[in-house]
This record gives C-alpha cells, structure tokens and sequence, in this order.
C-alpha cells in the first residue's frame, strides 16, 4: 500500500532532509520512526530536500508499506515517536503511482526577515534578524522581475559533492536543466517588523530562494538596481547574483499535487 504523510517541522537541529551518515536528519527520522511502529524499514521520499536549518509548514512524504494499519493509527504511533520537533499532520492511502517528489506541480517558499531593533528569542530560530534600512519597493519591483519562466543557473548553488548526493539530487525535481517557472514572487510586511517574501514555481534549484533573497536585499540596501535582476539571469553565473541568506529564515510552506 502506497502511503502519503504532509509533515511539519523544525529544522535547527536537523543536517537537512536527506538521511546522511553521521547526522541527524529529518529522513532518517522519519524512516526510524516508521521501523518502531511497524517493524519495517523503508526511505520515505521527500517532495523535495530542505537544507541544514530550513523549516517546513507542510512537507510531503510518500513510501510503500505492506502493514494493515488505519491511517489514524499510524499517525498517532508516529507522533508519539518521533521527536518534538517533527510532527505528522496527515497519514493518507495513496495511488500506486503517486510519488511525493515527481508528482509536483508546484511549491510554495516563505523566507522571513525580522526588521525590528531586537529580534524575540522565541523568534530567533525562524526568522534573519536583520535591521538595515531596506527599500522594500525596490525589492518588490525586482522580485516581479522574476516571473514567468527562466534558466535560474544564476541563483543556483555550485555543488561540488553532488556525486554523494545521487539518491536525492539539489535538484529537487526531475526538470532538466536549470530552467524554472516562477508563478507568483512577492514582498509583503507583516505586524511592521516582519518583511515576508513568497515565492511559487513549479520547482527550486538548490538554494535558489536563499540566494534571490540575498540579492533581492542588496537591491534594497541599494547596492543593485531592480531592474539588473534581468541580467543576472542572463549572465547563467552564480557569481553574478548577491550572497545566500541564512537557511533559518526559509520555510517550505506548501506542496501542490
């Protein structure tokens, strides 16, 4: 039986999503989990994986089981092992055929930036505490410039060790290249001091939304024109875009099937 879970979690004190020797992650949790309750061990894939310290609002997991267990079952058996920080918020039958990675039709990023003068310590873990002074319409203007499709090789990490990554390539779907479309790429202000930006596409590159979002800020501290988000793009040179903001302030906040 083909099983579907849309999880939450924590990402702090995770190595990421994908199981990896000598670390914990958010993977290998879940598949440790799985094993408790049911005895069997399996590698739950992700819809896509979130790097060290990114969190996630609703993450998609899909794995085969042969256990006859109630859906409702297995979400409390899970919750009662997995650690605080990971919680099951669906557990769901599935089609034989869906897959929680290469079935995507889009996703949806929050990055979260604190502007206030001290950031909360209940916060802190979440956000990028950050207090320039930003033209948040400058970075408005230059996150429209982003829409549609596009070849993001710009904004994409260079990956020296992909080779050891090869069960879960930074690609985090089966779309060849580096080309992307962007349906939606907005700022919006939150209670004053929280400036939000939401991305939706049909798939992100390795540390794209990081890295947009550290050049989206040099466009608001003035050090980049709006409009010089289009030849970024063209140049097809990670050099060419600003530095990767901090992974705390990225959240996966949605998944569509």
């Amino acid at each position: 039986m083909n099983w579907k879970l849309t999880l939450a979690y924590d990402g702090t004190d995770f190595h990421g999503w994908q199981i990896q020797p000598h670390h914990i992650t958010v993977q290998g949790e879940l598949a440790g989990a799985i094993e408790r309750v049911t005895g069997v061990r399996v590698l739950p894939q992700g819809s896509g994986r979130t790097d060290a310290g990114v969190h996630a609002r609703a993450q998609v997991a899909s794995f085969e089981l042969a256990a006859p267990i109630p859906p409702e079952n297995l979400l409390r058996a899970l919750n009662r092992t997995l650690p605080a920080a990971i919680r099951v918020l669906t557990a769901e039958h599935a089609a034989l055929d869906f897959h929680a990675r290469h079935r995507v039709l889009a996703k949806t990023y929050e990055y979260r930036i604190y502007r206030g003068e001290i950031c909360p310590p209940w916060i802190a873990r979440y956000v990028y505490a950050l207090n320039w002074p930003l033209d948040v319409d400058r970075m408005q203007q230059a996150a429209s410039l982003i829409f549609g499709e596009h070849d993001f090789t710009s904004f994409a990490a260079s990956d020296p060790d992909l080779s050891t990554r090869a069960s879960d390539p930074p690609d985090e779907d089966t779309k060849a290249g580096n080309i992307r479309t962007v349906f939606s790429s907005s700022f919006s202000i939150e209670n004053e001091e929280l400036l939000i930006y939401r991305v939706r596409g049909n798939g992100f590159l390795h540390h794209m939304v990081r890295n947009l979002v550290g050049t989206f800020l040099e466009v608001g501290r003035g050090h980049i024109a709006p409009e010089e988000i289009l030849q970024i793009l063209d140049q097809r040179s990670r050099s060419a875009a600003g530095a990767t903001a901090p992974a705390r302030g990225l959240w996966l906040e949605s998944v569509e099937y």
